[in-house]
């Protein structure tokens, strides 16, 4: 069977950068890449904290939940990864997270809004909302929903839980992850002071995705995260 270190490594390295960023939970929350022959996902492995990734610490998961490489202990919420593969063929990773201003933004029951150039990297689709449940995804048919909420957007709340943030490498969904997040802060703070807000209107907001956030911004953010990352502990 094929293996693909290159992409476990990419595992390991969004997962140590979702951990650095705020968006650790002891042991849950899970990134995943597409695997090249169509087999499945290349996904962390469960029992292990986000900053605990190594490349040997990736297994194959197939669209059944079958570890078909690698090993260890296979999530439970594997169909958040496989469903939105299948459905989204543009996508080739997929971040799972439960980053505390999204999921306090989430709740709270407002819209994502661009007060910061942080919200216009969800343009023009803005960030939809998950209700069905707030528990955890665990069957194909749950995943299967998950992914027709998040429709062609980039990001989606899984309200009372987490996120699921997506983009054509896992490269770009971890950098997404990580500026969801901070946009959902940036908005919390915005509305804690009162007042008027302003935010950008459509036009702009786009305008802004493009000018900020083009694929070689995003990939330079991406190395920049992977340069700020601390050493591995024994």
């Amino acid at each position: 069977m094929t293996d693909y270190p290159d992409l476990r490594e990419t595992v390991a390295l969004s997962s140590r950068i979702m951990a650095a960023s705020g968006s650790g939970d002891f042991i849950w929350g899970h990134v995943s890449v597409r695997d090249p022959e169509g087999r499945g996902v290349w996904l962390k492995q469960a029992s292990w904290g986000l900053e605990e990734i190594t490349p040997d610490r990736v297994h194959l998961v197939n669209g059944a939940g079958e570890v078909l490489s690698g090993g260890g202990q296979r999530h439970s919420e594997y169909p958040i990864h496989t469903e939105i593969m299948a459905a989204r063929p543009d996508v080739g990773g997929v971040v799972h997270v439960h980053s505390r201003y999204s999921v306090a933004l989430a709740a709270a029951g407002v819209e994502l809004l661009p007060v910061s150039h942080e919200g216009n990297y969800f343009a023009p689709h803005g960030v939809p909302r998950f209700t069905e449940t707030a528990d955890l995804i665990l069957t194909p048919e749950l995943g299967r929903s998950v992914a027709l909420s998040l429709g062609e957007a980039t990001a989606l709340f899984l309200v009372n839980h987490g996120v699921a943030v997506v983009g054509p490498d896992l490269e770009s969904a971890t950098v997404g992850a990580v500026v969801l997040d901070r946009a959902c802060q940036q908005q919390l703070i915005t509305q804690g002071y009162g007042g008027d807000p302003s935010w950008s209107g459509p036009v702009e907001s786009l305008s802004k995705r493009e000018n900020v956030y083009n694929a070689k911004a995003v990939s330079q953010v991406w190395d920049y995260l992977v340069r700020q990352l601390p050493p591995l502990r024994d």
